[in-house]
């Protein structure tokens, strides 16, 4: 496991998209793992500059989304894949065929679960693996529990993660309760996993989930087990760790 500490969030996020870019130059028909929420957003910014200025080309790129909130149809402006699209699809030429999110429009759990194992079984894995971090140590919306629960799944969202993510929404009644997440083992079978995180509310899940027991009470802490990760943090964020 390697850890680059920078400065606050803006250098967190260059550092982040050098790492990711770095990737689509080497093998450009890479596989991308990615994630949502507040935290990539600024590394997609960077990748869209380094895409804008002629230094990527993402033609030869298939994604795959960490997550879905159930009930939610693509076109919402709360939807995981409309998030992708409007801070990363749509501003580079990625093919849409091969940018792939659970889907949230299906009702039926056990199959939009088993349909989307086969997406990336048939995408034969992530190359690189892009994660965020809950307050809890949540990895995509792998909760504390008593398990690590390994392939995708439909989880009941806890209150903290509904308490984090109603500020997207008019209110927490709007929040979904469910969604569809890639499981650990999904995770786990990339080939190199780059975590980012900043500011100090990250802080005790960050140093519980690397250098605290592998539990799955803190699922992030599976990645100890993980042969190449690469953590990316801002100093507040790494402020109980030396």
């Amino acid at each position: 496991m390697r850890i680059y500490k920078t400065k606050d969030y803006e250098e967190m996020s260059q550092k982040a998209a050098q790492i990711l870019a770095a990737q689509i130059i080497t093998k450009p028909d890479c596989v991308l793992g990615l994630a949502t929420g507040s935290s990539p957003i600024g590394l997609y910014q960077n990748l869209v500059k380094q895409y804008q200025a002629g230094d990527l080309d993402f033609s030869e790129v298939t994604s795959v989304n960490l997550d879905e909130y159930k009930g939610l149809a693509p076109d919402h402006e709360q939807s995981y894949r409309w998030f992708m699209n409007e801070h990363l699809f749509w501003h580079v030429n990625i093919d849409p065929s091969r940018t792939f999110v659970p889907n949230g429009r299906e009702a039926d759990s056990q199959k939009a679960c088993d349909d989307y194992n086969k997406v990336m079984e048939q995408a034969g894995g992530a190359d690189l693996q892009l994660l965020g971090i809950g307050n809890n140590g949540h990895i995509g919306f792998n909760e504390p529990g008593e398990v690590f629960v390994c392939d995708t799944h439909c989880v009941a969202l806890t209150d903290s993660t509904i308490e984090a993510n109603k500020r997207f929404f008019a209110s927490e009644a709007d929040v979904p309760r469910y969604a569809y997440t890639m499981g650990i083992r999904n995770i786990m079978q990339a080939k190199k996993i780059l975590l980012i995180a900043n500011g100090s509310a990250k802080a005790q899940a960050l140093k519980d989930a690397l250098y605290g027991p592998v539990t799955p009470h803190v699922p992030a802490s599976i990645l100890q087990l993980h042969a190449d990760v690469v953590v990316v943090a801002d100093e507040a964020a790494l402020e109980l760790i030396r």
